[in-house]
């Protein structure tokens, strides 16, 4: 596999809506009453800023100049708030491998990096949420060494 991993730039904008798309989708599919199908989550200049902001770093899956898949991170201090432990956390915002190159280990290598990268700038953890109407990505996610370290609850009115 000659996959890349690097930060997104301009000229991953395209990929990376399409990849926002799909992931819309599934969640559009499984919380309609959520998420409207069919619209984007952000501009072209709104990625651009993303893309060039180190305290919301975006990697890409790369082979030439396609796009397989994407990771949008946050970094998070909670040093000195309320009575939080001074830590750094990777929170991934959002994580997605195209429809067609999954089983390709493509996530694998894209979590990884996130992984390898939020060591080297001294996190304590990577943290995510998952849909529950969204098993694939859970059964990944618990694949990939994650744990559940709390657990969101609604009551739909």
């Amino acid at each position: 596999m000659s996959v890349e991993i690097r930060r997104a730039g301009s000229q991953d904008v395209a990929g990376v809506h399409e990849l926002l798309s799909q992931v819309l989708e599934v969640h559009a599919a499984g919380r309609p009453d959520l998420f409207r199908t069919g619209t984007r989550k952000y501009t072209d200049d709104e990625l651009l800023g993303i893309f060039a902001n180190d305290e919301t770093p975006v990697f890409v899956a790369v082979e030439g100049p396609e796009v397989l898949g994407h990771a949008f991170c946050v970094l998070e201090d909670h040093t000195a708030e309320n009575n939080w432990q001074d830590v750094k956390t990777l929170y991934i915002d959002d994580i997605c491998v195209s429809e067609k190159s999954r089983g390709r280990h493509v996530g694998t290598v894209l979590y990884q990096h996130v992984i390898d990268y939020a060591r080297g700038l001294g996190c304590h953890d990577v943290t995510l949420n998952v849909w529950s109407c969204n098993p694939g990505a859970k059964a990944f996610y618990e694949a990939m060494g994650m744990t559940p370290y709390k657990v969101g609850m609604e009551q739909v009115l």
